[in-house]
């Protein structure tokens, strides 16, 4: 069965942006004093900063709110010295060609919307997707369904007839959860974390249309 929609994450899946922003992380524990590892910072991939934010503010001396911190992480993004992000290898010309195919397509993302619409439009590609879902346009982040549920739902295809592409765990989960198949791009984790997706691939380069979707 081909699927009938195509649904993609954005950070590490379309474009390399999860160096940076493990850097903006590491940057902000830094400014406030708080202790922090590379375990920690790692198991923020793929979530909303809200609800990150909310699990660690106990650790922020003072009194701090989520919103504050996440206007904190966000101004730190306009420093000249971040890496560049590069789009994942294969990424850009996979869209183009599933546009081209007339797949309904959407996005999935954990970023705030002026984020995610200024990589998209970096990339190119703003134009070619039917459905953008950012953290702005649901109640609960990704491990929970509901972006997922709702991009499907706004392309009008049942979540079983389409397939979603995600580098983070939290992604994978989230997408399953919707009832949708998944295939996992190993740029952000090892392929072993990405077990629960139905086939994981190292970037987006071998990926054609009609779509392979077991491993």
């Amino acid at each position: 069965m081909q699927p009938q929609a195509v649904v993609f994450d954005l950070d590490g899946t379309l474009i390399h942006t999860e160096p940076r922003n493990r850097l903006l992380w590491a940057k902000l524990f830094e400014t406030h004093g708080v202790p922090h590892d590379e375990e920690l910072i790692g198991s923020f991939a793929g979530r909303r900063g809200r609800e990150v934010l909310a699990e660690v503010l106990h650790l922020f001396p003072g009194e701090h709110t989520v919103e504050e911190l996440l206007r904190q992480v966000v101004a730190f993004e306009e420093h000249p010295d971040w890496p560049p992000a590069e789009p994942v290898p294969g990424a850009v010309e996979l869209v183009r060609t599933l546009h081209a195919e007339n797949v309904p397509l959407g996005l999935v993302t954990s970023g705030l919307r002026p984020y995610a619409e200024g990589l998209l439009a970096e990339l190119g590609v703003a134009d070619l997707l039917d459905v953008v879902i950012t953290a702005d346009d649901v109640e609960r982040g990704k491990p929970h369904p509901e972006g997922y549920a709702t991009a499907c739902a706004r392309l009008g295809v049942e979540p079983a007839r389409s397939v979603a592409f995600e580098d983070a765990p939290a992604g994978v989960a989230a997408a399953k959860a919707a009832g949708m198949a998944v295939i996992g791009v190993s740029t952000t984790v090892p392929p072993h974390r990405l077990a629960q997706a139905d086939r994981v691939v190292p970037n987006l380069l071998e990926i054609r249309w009609p779509l392979h979707i077991g491993g």
